[in-house]
């Protein structure tokens, strides 16, 4: 049921309510205007709005770009939004769970290049990585680190850490 249903569905609603409504509706808009070709096409939108935000990301001057938004907000009270707002939720989710993996995966390194024990406490916990490989990498990179090269090892050490599902 999209926003305007909502409101039609209910008794007299205030002006301050109606607003906000279409505001949530502009707003959803505005994200729509952000992603990519390739996620709009995994949207599915009704073919007029999906011109309409494609005409949105071309535009550069303010007025008009606000006059779009609007019109956009206007587009979707037409709609169900909540299978777009939940898709956008999922990809901020998935977005921000591929960003703490990498994270993890970076400290592992740094943990794995401060300290001799982190070693032997990651193939404790991974018994099939390869502890010659590893072993290696990290040394080359703390030799790398120290004499001011590049970082090829550490690099290195982390695209195994990502390939052995770390």
């Amino acid at each position: 049921m999209s926003k305007t249903d909502e409101i039609d569905n209910q008794e007299p609603i205030s002006k301050t309510k109606r607003k906000a409504a279409m505001q949530e509706l502009q707003d959803l808009g505005e994200e729509l205007i952000s992603l990519n070709k390739v996620r709009l096409a995994q949207l599915n939108l009704p073919e007029l709005l999906l011109d309409a935000v494609k005409e949105a990301q071309r535009i550069t001057s303010n007025g008009a770009i606000a006059r779009q938004r609007q019109y956009i907000g206007r587009l979707m009270r037409e709609i169900d939004t909540a299978p777009i707002a939940d898709q956008l939720a999922r990809w901020k989710g998935s977005h921000q769970e591929e960003n703490a993996h990498f994270h993890r995966m970076e400290k592992l390194r740094e943990r794995l290049l401060a300290d001799d024990s982190a070693l032997s406490d990651y193939l404790r916990e991974h018994p099939e990585a390869d502890s010659q490989q590893l072993r290696t990498l990290i040394r080359n990179a703390r030799k790398e680190a120290d004499a001011g090269k590049p970082p090829k090892s550490s690099r290195e050490l982390f695209r195994l850490l990502r390939e052995q599902g770390e």
